[in-house]
């Protein structure tokens, strides 16, 4: 992960679910049906990230689901004003965040919370961004918990957890992303093809990592690619959960 998985725009809006518990974890959830669950990975900024439980409304609302977003930070919230504000994104010390935010510390909590999920709802999905990218993917290569993944500009993502992948696979990647290089890309579009699920590369060009969930919603292209990215992935739910 680099800075730029630290800079972006925040949207206004009221997000319109409430705040429950999953797994012993607190989440946001939105949405009330019983047959479809989507799970959200958060990127750095968390759970209470606004934008990211807008994006969660906009998923129940248009997908037909009921949409988790847990914390998966320990309580721990980046303050949402350090995506525009030079000074605290530079004081904002992303390696040791990331220390104390390893995967091997916060899969266990991703994978408990999708398996209760799955005892709860016939047919479940994830979504990913940023950080919460190699986690979708960790969770994809076990058919027995999600019925698809989706991921935005995926950040610590492996070749060995593209290899394993065994459920539909949905990307959506900009053009510019230091976290999800050129080499992570093209080994993408080699190795998923080969592993019989369905699979769909989304491509934004013009645009930057982070773009689908703190794109500049006053800047044309921006916007625009935000409201496809959402709509990509609220099809790729509803083709798949329902």
């Amino acid at each position: 992960m680099s800075d730029c998985c630290k800079t972006g725009f925040n949207w206004d809006g009221q997000p319109t679910g409430k705040e429950t518990t999953l797994a012993n974890k607190k989440a946001y959830v939105t949405g009330t049906d019983k047959n479809a669950a989507v799970l959200i990975v958060h990127d750095v900024f968390g759970w209470t990230f606004q934008n990211v439980r807008l994006l969660a409304d906009h998923y129940a609302k248009e997908a037909n689901a009921t949409v988790y977003l847990p914390d998966f930070f320990d309580g721990e919230v980046v303050a949402p004003e350090t995506l525009e504000d030079p000074e605290k994104r530079k004081s904002f010390n992303l390696p040791e965040f990331l220390g104390r935010n390893s995967k091997d510390k916060r899969y266990p909590e991703i994978l408990a919370c999708a398996k209760a999920l799955k005892a709860e709802y016939p047919k479940v999905g994830a979504i990913g961004f940023c950080y919460g990218g190699w986690a979708v993917f960790q969770l994809g290569a076990d058919p027995g918990f999600l019925s698809c993944i989706s991921t935005a500009h995926p950040s610590l993502l492996t070749k060995e957890e593209i290899d394993k992948i065994a459920v539909p696979t949905q990307i959506l990647a900009p053009e510019t992303d230091p976290a999800f290089t050129p080499e992570l890309k093209e080994y993408s579009n080699k190795v998923i093809p080969q592993r019989g699920v369905p699979y769909a590369y989304e491509y934004f060009p013009g645009l930057v990592h982070g773009f689908a969930a703190k794109g500049n919603v006053n800047d044309a292209k921006q916007k625009e690619g935000m409201e496809r990215a959402k709509r990509a992935a609220v099809n790729w739910f509803n083709e798949f959960l329902h």
